[in-house]
C-alpha cells in the first residue's frame, strides 16, 4: 500500500508542476524570478525532465537501499514543497489560491506525509539486526 500511496503523492506532484505552469510558478523561485517570462517558462519546463527522471530513476534503483532512500527522500521533498508553499501563500506573486490548486499541493505533501509515517513506523517493528 505504502509504494501506491508513494506513486500518487509523485503523480499528484506532476499534476501541481501542470498546474503551475498556468500560475507562472518560476515567479517565486530564486534564480527564475528575474528573468523574462518566456525564457523562465521554458528553463522551469525543460527543468523538470531531468528532475523527474532521476526521481524516476531511482524510486526504482536496482539497489533496495537506494530505492528506499530516494522514496524517503523525495516524501521529505513533498513535505516541505507544501510548507514552502504555505509560507509564500502572502507573496503578491503567489497564485495558487483555488480549490484544484490548494489540493494538489496539499494533497501530495500529506500523501508523502503518510509514506514518511508509513516508512518510520516499519522501520520500528522491524529494527536492525
Amino acid at each position: 500500500m505504502q509504494k501506491a500511496i508513494y506513486y500518487l503523492a509523485i503523480s499528484v506532484l506532476v499534476a501541481h508542476e501542470l498546474d503551475a505552469m498556468t500560475h507562472s510558478e518560476w515567479r517565486l523561485l530564486f534564480g527564475f524570478r528575474d528573468l523574462e517570462d518566456l525564457v523562465a517558462s521554458k528553463l522551469f519546463v525543460a527543468g523538470h525532465v531531468p528532475l523527474l527522471f532521476v526521481v524516476l530513476w531511482f524510486s526504482h534503483h536496482v539497489n533496495p537501499k537506494i530505492a528506499d532512500w530516494t522514496k524517503t527522500g523525495v516524501s521529505a521533498f513533498l513535505v516541505v514543497h507544501t510548507l514552502m508553499h504555505f509560507a509564500l501563500s502572502g507573496v503578491p506573486e503567489y497564485d495558487f489560491n483555488g480549490l484544484l490548486s490548494r489540493s494538489l499541493i496539499f494533497a501530495s505533501g500529506a500523501l508523502a506525509g503518510v509514506v514518511l509515517l508509513s516508512r518510520w513506523r516499519g522501520r520500528e517493528s522491524n529494527p536492525p539486526t
